[in-house]
């Protein structure tokens, strides 16, 4: 079994100057390319359940299936619940063999998050399962709008939950499709010289390949939360597989055609995290 927490594979891309990919699984099928991708790579990998997976497939199921792929495969494979909002969804995830949760307490005043996910980083860390936090709330391509992380609250932040990771907002956005102009090097700067906790970037389909690698290798960003740039990567493919043939409707044989696709292009995203 190569089943990791999320310290176990965050602390080592800390010291050895390379980020892991935080991927967002939707179905099966992504799931399965996300694995053999970074075993063909030859890296860790995250496999995350976000709101919208939950919302379509419930958590003890979700543990399952990825857990059943971390027993198989030949590299690290840490399974996260991403943006949990309560207590009671990081135990169901804990009860569910998740080796990592994300309690998202952004939007609450800065007190109440951390007094929130304090909790639930401590219960995490009593059943052997690591925590992510998140100080500043990173906003939404055409929705809600960001609030960059004040150094100051971080370093409050990162010292009184203990967290494990700390997701960040410096110019990052959840859902944007394009590479954008890049993310606030200022701000990450003034973080890390007040912790040293392994940070977070939510929304990184939109960070360009070459900063991604440029963070991983120089600072202490360790993790790329990547969804969008891979959803869209299978919407392509499944797009192709069914102009392919219009009489085709075996969904068996319809999805299966978007596994390679996908391998693929997750395999860029991990080379983009990786030594230059």
């Amino acid at each position: 079994m190569t089943l990791r927490t999320l310290s176990q594979v965050l602390q080592p891309a800390l010291d050895n100057g390379y980020a892991v990919a935080g991927l967002v699984c939707l179905g099966w099928e992504d799931m399965l390319a996300y694995v053999a991708a970074a075993e063909a790579e030859q890296c860790p990998v995250i496999l995350q359940a976000g709101p919208g997976c939950r919302e379509h497939t419930p958590l003890p199921v979700l543990g399952a299936m990825f857990r059943h792929l971390a027993e198989h495969a030949s590299v690290p494979v840490v399974t996260h619940l991403d943006h949990g909002y309560s207590v009671e969804e990081c135990e169901q995830a804990i009860e569910a063999g998740f080796t990592s949760v994300m309690y998202d307490g952004s939007r609450k005043p800065l007190q109440q998050n951390i007094d929130e996910t304090a909790r639930i980083a401590e219960m995490a860390h009593a059943a052997g399962v690591s925590c992510e936090g998140e100080i500043g709330f990173v906003g939404y391509a055409d929705g809600e709008q960001s609030n960059g992380t004040d150094p100051s609250e971080a370093e409050k932040f990162a010292r009184e939950t203990k967290v494990d990771a700390m997701a960040v907002s410096v110019g990052n956005v959840h859902l944007q499709q394009n590479q954008g102009d890049g993310l606030d090097l200022e701000r990450i700067r003034a973080i890390e010289s007040v912790t040293s906790v392994p940070l977070v970037i939510h929304g990184g389909s939109g960070v360009p390949a070459k900063q991604r690698q440029l963070l991983a290798r120089e600072s202490h960003v360790c993790k790329f939360n990547i969804g969008t740039e891979l959803r869209m990567a299978f919407g392509q493919a499944l797009r192709d597989s069914l102009s392919s043939d219009p009489e085709r409707f075996d969904r068996v044989a319809i999805l299966k055609d978007t596994i390679n696709p996908l391998t693929v292009a997750t395999k860029s995203v991990l080379r983009s995290m990786q030594h230059a």
